[in-house]
């Protein structure tokens, strides 16, 4: 769950780094992901101690974006209509920023943004985008 890009929990939910209790350490990125998330030395914290943690504390921490009552699926359901109810090729191209943003200067990434802002002009949901707001409508994106 620390690889995704939105992290959604119930209050009941418990987030658990016992790795090292077990005698392992975190698998499938966990040691690259968790510290981009709650900063190197809460991290090691979490790690070096096999701490468990409720849902108020992973949300506090930053680990957990949304801590729902009721239904998880749901919940999930609405955040996802909220993003898909964007433009699909901006959705991507600010997902591949985010990713960048974590390793290089603001320099380049600024550098990177503009080259990734042209394409989108030419597409048909930046007119749609523009016409919708003008007209005071929802957009009608097509992921073109």
């Amino acid at each position: 769950a620390l690889g995704c890009d939105l992290r959604i929990a119930v209050p009941t939910a418990k987030l658990s780094f016992a790795f090292t209790a077990r005698g392992v350490l975190p698998e499938s990125g966990g040691t690259w992901h968790l510290p981009r998330l709650v900063g190197a030395s809460r991290a090691a914290e979490l790690l070096y101690t096999a701490a468990t943690l409720d849902a108020t504390e992973a949300h506090a921490l930053g680990l957990v974006d949304h801590v729902v009552d009721g239904d998880l699926a749901a919940a999930a359901d609405e955040l996802a209509g909220r993003i898909a109810a964007n433009a699909p090729l901006a959705v991507r191209a600010v997902k591949r920023m985010l990713r960048h943003a974590a390793t290089e200067s603001l320099e380049d990434h600024v550098q990177r943004q503009f080259l990734a802002l042209l394409p989108l002009f030419r597409t048909k949901d930046f007119r749609e985008g523009l016409q919708s707001f003008l007209e005071k409508r929802p957009p009608n994106f097509q992921g073109r």
